[in-house]
């Protein structure tokens, strides 16, 4: 699963596509909306109702909405609030997850989830918060399952629903045996003309495939600078600087020393020059990588691949986050 933040057009709408996939998803969900009342007609939800909605979401500043996908396909999208409207609340908010209904029971709600609590883990935060509308028993059910406990019950800001808060420690990610958690940051680096630089890669595990420059953070690391420093150390290159974030994603591989990991990763976009890796000691960490060689791709070129991309939809991301530009 891949998580990306919605990027909207330069005249801040949702792009058609996009916005035709979140009107199915959220019209899938006919239960939830007849309880929350958040649209007129729970059977005939509209898209211009969904955009309305969203831009309503992303007119609080600490808001993001973060999309979630699965070998393309839209799976489930998440809202959070980096700061609660309340001065006293010091914690995060998940103002909505939300998955296809047509995919329950394949364990997306829980990977959803826990892609968003390692966002604000990387960030710094020590808990997270959510409110469950009274009568939606199977949110309740989903979320104390994942270690949510109450902590509140009162009325939504907006309009005025009994809820309950819940609230969950983020300390270390549970253990998920036999594989070891692992935060990790990557770099895809654009040419000018929109190429992206990638190693090739020999795994035990997974075999050949190829990879943005990157790798597991130290314990003192946040994502960029562990990003930054990947960087430098596999490519030579210190004149670039992790830019925006391009995507999370989480995929399990066997790491040389580390052995079987569930790897969570942020990547970044930055831009500069085309030109291969320099430097005294780039072999030397290849192998210790695992890296075969490298190679400056297209989009066409990634679409097309032989072998397999990390992340899958390498190619897609990069024209959404390009798309606003165009």
């Amino acid at each position: 699963m891949i998580l990306t933040p919605l990027r909207l057009t330069p005249d801040h709408d949702i792009p058609g596509p996009l916005l035709t996939e979140l009107t199915a998803l959220y019209a899938s969900h006919r239960a939830f909306h007849a309880l929350s009342g958040d649209f007129p007609d729970p059977d005939d939800i509209r898209p211009e109702q969904v955009a309305a909605a969203l831009a309503d979401e992303l007119a609080q500043s600490a808001a993001e909405v973060l999309l979630a996908r699965d070998k393309g396909r839209l799976v489930g999208v998440a809202i959070t609030l980096a700061r609660h409207p309340d001065p006293a609340d010091p914690d995060p908010w998940i103002g909505l997850l939300m998955v296809d209904a047509g995919l329950r029971r394949r364990g997306y709600g829980r990977r959803l989830a826990s892609l968003v609590e390692d966002r604000f883990r990387a960030a710094g935060r020590t808990a997270v918060r959510l409110a469950v509308l009274d009568g939606n028993t199977d949110g309740l059910a989903f979320w104390t399952a994942l270690g949510y406990a109450a902590v509140d019950h009162r009325r939504d800001l907006r309009l005025d629903r009994p809820c309950t808060v819940l609230r969950k420690p983020l300390g270390e990610p549970a253990d998920r045996p036999p594989r070891t958690p692992r935060r990790a940051a990557r770099v895809a680096v654009l040419d000018p003309v929109g190429a992206v630089f990638l190693f090739r890669y020999d795994n035990v595990e997974v075999g050949v495939h190829w990879a943005m420059p990157g790798g597991g953070l130290e314990a003192d690391e946040n994502p960029r600078e562990g990003a930054l420093r990947e960087l430098r150390e596999e490519t030579g290159w210190t004149d670039l600087e992790p830019g925006p974030l391009l995507c999370t994603w989480e995929h399990d591989f066997t790491h040389l020393s580390v052995g079987p990991v569930r790897q969570h990763e942020h990547i970044y976009v930055a831009r500069g020059p085309r030109r291969e890796p320099t430097g005294p000691h780039l072999a030397a960490a290849h192998a210790a990588d695992g890296i075969l060689t490298w190679r400056w791709w297209t989009r066409q070129e990634l679409a097309e691949a032989p072998e397999p991309l990390w992340p899958p939809d390498l190619a897609r991301l990069l024209d959404a986050f390009e798309a606003p530009e165009e």
